[in-house]
């Protein structure tokens, strides 16, 4: 597993759908740069179970994330026409309709392989025929990104294990605090909370307060 955290966040440039309906055919990451954060995550399939309560649940809190200058992005190995079609199903019905965020189409699986969260792989068998080792689609990896497009946060969880989108907010709140009084947040720490110099005096007064 590559560990991107403190390295740029790969680029890429592809089909997606975004506002819940448009196809656009060049969609990237630059468009952020130097204005806001972004939170990318990945998720295995279009058409599934726990992948819809995902995409809700970034959705139900996106004007909270955009407050924080947070847009977010979401991707896997499905075509964008798959996209489309399962955002034009209700939420009844498995489907993510009312989704706004940009849906990436990362069909030729270039970008789940860059930020390494392709599960599955290419080899070659005994007769040197190609073969896949696995289903070649993401597992469900999350990063958080600076404005500067510096990869600050990655989590990566197995297909059954659906993300806490509680976390992910406070990781947002616990680097822009950070960012803005230069104040190390420890464990646990939520926004509003005391956090800590860094330094050993400040670690040893946090934890003796506590």
């Amino acid at each position: 597993m590559a560990v991107l955290v403190g390295k740029r966040a790969p680029n890429f440039s592809e089909k997606a759908v975004i506002n819940g309906e448009e196809i656009v055919d060049s969609f990237s990451l630059d468009q952020y740069l130097g204005k806001k954060y972004v939170i990318l995550f990945f998720y295995p399939k279009d058409f599934t179970f726990v992948c819809p309560t995902e995409l809700h649940a970034f959705q139900s809190r996106l004007a909270e994330f955009e407050s924080k200058n947070v847009a977010i992005v979401a991707c896997s190995t499905d075509t964008e026409q798959s996209h489309w079609g399962w955002l034009q199903m209700s939420k009844d019905h498995g489907g993510i309709q009312g989704v706004t965020y940009p849906i990436v189409a990362d069909t030729n699986k270039t970008v789940a392989t860059n930020y390494d969260v392709l599960d599955g792989h290419y080899e070659y068998n005994d007769e040197g025929e190609l073969v896949a080792v696995g289903e070649l689609v993401c597992n469900r990896g999350l990063f958080f990104i600076d404005k500067n497009g510096i990869v600050q946060h990655q989590l990566v969880n197995s297909d059954p294990l659906g993300r806490n989108v509680d976390e992910a907010m406070r990781i947002v709140d616990a680097w822009q605090h950070f960012e803005k009084h230069g104040q190390v947040c420890p464990a646990n720490w939520r926004s509003g909370e005391e956090a800590m110099s860094g330094t050993h005096e400040g670690v040893a007064n946090y934890l003796a307060s506590h």
